[in-house]
């Protein structure tokens, strides 16, 4: 097990980029992804090894989006003509600084800084990136054939969920675009969305999907633990742990594996050594469902319920989680905080969705 902490100095910094796995490539246009600039000339030409590494790294679950200065109307067309618009999520086409571009994926796409790249042919303008970001990686355009090489392109598996990521984030896109334009509350909406969820016992075929997630996840990580695919294996083995993960779909499609958790079950207490969601489903009102179970499934038998908590920049959203549904801070252990619930209040699932809880 390791815990992830957060970049904070130069030194880190350099270490994270030569480390940290990508999730999203984010690509300016003229002279890298075609040859030409567009408003110069109509007839740019695509780069053949361009749309390789586009097909490669979408393949791996990394994601592409834009971040170009040209107009958003004519770059879009041009895109959709070459048959690779479908690639690019948040597109950003404007006139602004680059770096705001990238800024603006990041927070689109609901990922950190630190798992971007960026690829551009501009010195000054992968220059500016990297100034106010120092986080992202930056890339000159004529390197492009060479990035699916780059040992931050390779993640450790390449899962079901992760070959469909592209999709499942187009999916959300269209979520995101009906709640946009729905009328009425927020509980409304969540309730159109016909939203099933699943609670099951990890299975060896989910072991790959549960180490990426604790991998990938940061936002909604309670510890901020990673475990590799053979301690995960040993906990659902294990007769004294519960792995249990959580999946869910809606009438725009599933979203995958989006939870884990790991329960120690000791005599008279049970301890949660690791709680984590998906940040693609934090606006669905869905983090406190799992949770809610294991409150639950402990006070149904007779046991204390604890968690272990340890504060990141990133997983503040947890810790209140935590707080709303009656934990109480009883211990602390260096950087581990341990958490009790008082049993004061049993959840019930949330009325807007269909809660499937297997054995």
């Amino acid at each position: 097990m390791t815990t992830t902490t957060e970049t904070t100095t130069e030194t880190t910094t350099a270490t994270t980029l030569k480390t940290t796995t990508v999730k999203c490539v984010v690509w300016d246009l003229d002279n890298t992804v075609w040859d030409g600039v567009l408003l110069e000339d109509a007839e740019v030409t695509l780069r053949p090894e361009v749309v390789e590494t586009l097909r490669i790294l979408d393949e791996r679950g990394i994601l592409h989006s834009v971040a170009s200065r040209n107009d958003h109307a004519a770059a879009m067309a041009k895109l959709e003509e070459f048959g690779i618009a479908e690639y690019f999520l948040y597109p950003q086409i404007n006139w602004g600084n680059k770096s705001e571009s990238v800024q603006a994926v990041a927070k689109a796409i609901n990922i950190g800084l630190d798992t971007l790249a960026f690829v551009d042919d501009q010195p000054f303008e992968r220059d500016e990136v990297a100034f106010a970001h120092p986080q992202v990686r930056c890339i000159d355009a004529v390197d492009a054939a060479g990035i699916p090489d780059l040992p931050q392109m390779h993640p450790r598996f390449v899962t079901a969920d992760s070959r469909e990521r592209r999709h499942l984030y187009r999916a959300d896109a269209q979520r995101n675009a009906a709640e946009e334009s729905h009328e009425g509350t927020s509980e409304e909406f969540l309730a159109s969305l016909g939203m099933r969820f699943t609670i099951g016992p990890a299975e060896e075929r989910d072991l790959q999907r549960a180490e990426e997630l604790t991998v990938r996840t940061n936002q909604l990580n309670a510890t901020g633990y990673t475990y590799s695919y053979e301690e995960l294996d040993a906990f659902r083995r294990s007769p004294d742990h519960d792995l249990l993960v959580a999946g869910l779909e809606d009438r725009y499609g599933t979203y995958g594996k989006i939870g884990l958790s790991l329960v120690e079950r000791g005599e008279g207490v049970w301890t949660v050594k690791l709680l984590l969601m998906s940040c693609r489903v934090m606006s669905r009102g869905v983090g406190s469902v799992l949770l809610g179970h294991l409150i639950r499934e402990a006070h149904r038998a007779g046991a204390k319920l604890r968690a272990e908590f340890v504060p990141t920049d990133r997983n503040r959203t947890m810790y209140i989680t935590y707080k709303f549904a009656g934990f109480r801070e009883i211990a602390k252990k260096g950087d581990i905080a341990v958490l009790e619930n008082d049993f004061s209040r049993i959840p019930e699932f949330p009325p807007y969705m269909d809660v499937t809880v297997g054995s």
